[in-house]
């Protein structure tokens, strides 16, 4: 046998490291930063283009009271009590929204995306994230599509002087892209694996 001849070696190529976009760390940023969003104003109700209050996203999603023109809580709100004027009475008859599930099921499934991106398992946790990133920015969406139903249907038969609107804010806009981002970046994950 001539040991000059070259034997028969299998060579393995080293497996690459997945980019930044393969971790979980995208994702779980994605997730935390659009859940803490949820405190910041989405919308601005305006009664002829003065703005009555901002709601935030948890506020949408748990449920608020709609103020009155009248009802900035100041020193002599508290000073009129005792006299039963008619600005008190109002604010104590203050319109009570109910929670809006399109707001609540986006910070739900935010929360459970979180959640889902901290699994070590790079299918579960990109599969995870893709859906519920993707569920939480659609349902972002139909708040927007549901909250702007509910102020057509209010604006009908009012009086034609007042002008209430409602207008969505860029921490709307933003938490709506986090989540769709982080569906993204559970998609990649998926695909590069770790």
């Amino acid at each position: 046998m001539d040991t000059n001849q070259p034997t028969e070696q299998t060579i393995q190529q080293p497996v690459p490291a997945p980019g930044l976009f393969g971790t979980k760390i995208p994702s779980v940023a994605a997730f935390v930063v659009g859940i803490l969003l949820f405190f910041m104003p989405f919308i601005d109700i305006k009664c002829n283009d003065a703005s009555l209050q901002k709601v935030n996203g948890a506020e949408l999603a748990t449920g608020f009271h709609v103020k009155g023109p009248g009802g900035d809580n100041s020193l002599l709100d508290s000073f009129d009590e005792g006299f039963g004027n008619e600005k008190q009475k109002a604010n104590n008859n203050q319109e009570k929204k109910d929670p809006n599930m399109f707001a609540l099921a986006a910070l739900l499934f935010g929360a459970a995306g979180l959640l889902l991106s901290l699994l070590n398992n790079h299918k579960a946790g990109g599969v995870g994230a893709l859906l519920t990133g993707t569920v939480a920015g659609l349902a972002l969406i139909g708040l927007m599509i549901d909250i702007k139903d509910d102020l057509g249907k209010e604006s009908m038969g009012k009086d034609p002087n007042i002008s209430i609107s409602v207008e969505f804010t860029a921490w709307f806009y933003l938490t709506v892209l986090l989540f769709l981002l982080a569906a993204f970046f559970g998609y990649k994950r998926m695909k590069e694996g770790k």
